[in-house]
């Protein structure tokens, strides 16, 4: 065995007898040779601990928060010209760390401190971390080199040719990612682990379904484009032939998942459906839904989310009110009673220069929709942690048959009433510290003491997989085999929506998987490759200041201040375009649903191609 060396720690106590959190939380403090760690077997194990802190990507709460503002679902409190994507912003081309996997690959099949029964889980464990980082880089990049188990050593001299690989097509790239994780399914435990952070069985077989599902999507709407996006050699580009394989495999992995695992849809609590949403996505204790996530805990391991955006009234540090929350995402939570189930819908509040609309309390508005809205969004007279969150853009006068609006600062007063709260909303394009559209963030807020404070932060998770992903990943992948009115799609998206206190589906059309994803995960990192996937994305956010659903709105809140009048004290709303504080509506090109290879690396390896629009 050859002295390679591991950044592990030294163990004092056993890990075979720690919990999971235990296993995760060590800490690299040492530099020992693979001899050193491959000979014990608690080494062995706090070598593969490591892997877990380097395979976080894309949006998550621990991972800061602008990534969040740069789709239609949020804007941060200060001005921002961005209107045009980062082809770059979340790609992933980590081959430092595929060798890692493959060194510790290497290192375990040679050693004797382990039985074969013994290295056989933590085989199939590393394995899947591998497939999830090649599907972070398939799905950012397309096909890329695939090393298999081989861990290559670069000696000066040596012939580099050797170390050269070809991309692989885009559609190997997913058949490889998918055959990884299903032999490592069978090589796993099924059983759930603490705060489900350390992967199993199951994480396999998600990852198998939702990296199908995505290889089936794009071998059908890639194809429906006028000019398809691919290369020659098809390093980017699946043939449409392949998508109904790859749908049957998505269907197959995800019916497993959903008949023969220990999670469920998680409804404890079918008097509170908006509770019951958030808890599900949220509170570790007891939690049925999720299946893998990236877990913290205190000390030591927290991130400062709850601290950069709870509402001002609630800061618990100098950090507050970071993400404001767009109309473009609340109007899609459909009405409880409509005619339309699965689409959302326009709010009627009128025009306060013609005839406003009233409601007798902030929140009326909003309590009659989906309640995942409530679960995932602090609206005007929400709650969060036992108060009420008050926005308040200002207060709607009555002059004469006129209702005239009147803004003021943060927290200022008019007619011995307050006139605007200290949260916001606030036509200020250069005030921090305060919310813009009228609409906070609700989903991974955490309402533990002290977990908004810089010293404590937040132990708050971050769900890689859940339940809901599996049932609307059978939904999805059934309906593109067989049809809106087949029953197998129609069962699997309607326990989402029951779940969730929404009416149930007669028929599925396309439109209604684009919205119940929408909804059902908002801010868990699928709207952007959904719209990439679909081919959506530069028809959605084109670029164009009168389609809707590129520029960013919000709905800010008056209250009624007119003596005599019978709406005294009610609420009306007013649509507000948020191009005060960003101008520029959101921009999506061609260019932009493949990342690019740096030139360093054409020049390190001529045999790599060129993305498309590179």
């Amino acid at each position: 065995m050859k002295k390679r060396c591991f950044y592990i720690a030294i163990l004092a106590g056993a890990l075979l007898n720690s919990s999971c959190q235990d296993f995760l939380d060590q800490k690299p403090d040492t530099i020992l040779t693979n001899d050193q760690v491959f000979g014990d077997p608690n080494l062995i194990r706090s070598a593969l601990a490591d892997f877990y802190d380097r395979i976080s990507w894309g949006q998550r709460p621990g991972g800061g928060q602008y990534d969040y503002t740069v789709l239609d679902e949020a804007i941060k409190y200060d001005f921002d010209q961005f209107n045009s994507f980062d082809r770059n912003r979340w790609r992933v081309y980590d081959y430092g760390l595929i060798r890692s996997f493959n060194q510790f690959l290497q290192g375990l099949n040679e050693t004797d401190a382990l039985t074969d029964t013994e290295k056989a889980p933590l085989i199939g464990e590393v394995r899947l971390l591998r497939a999830w980082c090649y599907f972070n880089t398939c799905r950012t990049l397309g096909g890329m080199p695939i090393v298999g188990d081989e861990v290559f050593d670069y000696v000066p001299g040596v012939d580099v040719t050797a170390l050269q690989f070809p991309r692989a097509t885009e559609a190997e790239m997913y058949d490889y990612i998918i055959s990884e994780c299903q032999e490592s399914a069978e090589l796993m435990s099924g059983d759930k682990t603490t705060n489900n952070a350390r992967a199993n069985k199951w994480t396999a077989k998600m990852l198998a379904a939702r990296a199908a599902l995505y290889a089936g999507s794009l071998a059908k709407y890639n194809n429906m484009m006028p000019a398809p996006i691919q290369t020659a050699g098809r390093e980017v580009g699946i043939e449409s032939a392949r998508a109904n394989g790859y749908y049957e495999t998505a269907l197959a992995e995800a019916t497993e998942v959903i008949e023969q695992s220990p999670y469920e849809l998680q409804d404890r609590r079918p008097e509170d459906k908006a509770l019951n949403f958030y808890e599900a996505v949220c509170v570790k204790e007891a939690n049925t839904e999720v299946i893998w996530a990236r877990d913290y805990i205190f000390p030591g391991q927290t991130h400062g989310f709850t601290g950069a955006n709870l509402p001002t009234s609630m800061a618990q540090d100098a950090n507050t009110s970071y993400l404001s929350i767009l109309l473009n995402l609340v109007e899609e939570f459909e009405p409880i009673n409509t005619t339309t189930p699965g689409q959302g819908s326009k709010f009627e509040v009128g025009s306060f220069g013609g005839t406003p609309q009233f409601f007798e309390t902030a929140s009326e508005l909003f309590e009659s929709r989906d309640p995942r809205l409530a679960g995932t969004v602090l609206y005007p007279g929400s709650t969060f942690a036992g108060a009420e969150v008050v926005y308040q853009a200002g207060q709607l006068n009555r002059e004469g048959n006129a209702w005239m609006k009147r803004e003021g600062a943060a927290n200022s007063t008019a007619n011995g009433q307050l006139l605007t709260s200290e949260n916001g909303p606030i036509f200020n394009s250069a005030l921090r510290l305060v919310n813009k559209t009228g609409f906070g963030i609700r989903k991974f807020l955490d309402e533990t003491p002290a977990a908004g404070t810089i010293g404590r932060g937040s132990e708050m998770w971050e769900p890689r997989f859940r339940m809901a992903e599996a049932y609307l990943i059978a939904a999805e992948a059934a309906f593109e085999l067989n049809g809106g009115s087949n029953a197998v799609a129609l069962s699997n998206i309607n326990a989402v929506r029951a779940r969730a206190g929404v009416q149930p589906l007669t028929v599925l059309t396309f439109e209604n998987i684009v919205h119940e994803r929408r909804v059902e995960f908002a801010f868990e990192d699928h709207r952007y490759w959904d719209l990439l996937r679909w081919r959506r994305a530069h028809i959605v956010w084109n670029g164009n200041p009168r389609n809707e659903q590129a520029g960013r709105r919000g709905l800010w809140p008056y209250r009624v201040v007119a003596s005599g009048d019978p709406n005294n004290g009610k609420w009306a709303f007013e649509v507000r375009n948020m191009d005060f504080i960003y101008p520029n509506p959101l921009y999506f090109e061609l260019r932009h649903y493949y990342s690019e290879l740096d030139n360093g690396w054409l020049n390190n390896n001529p045999k790599l191609v060129r993305n498309p629009y590179q």
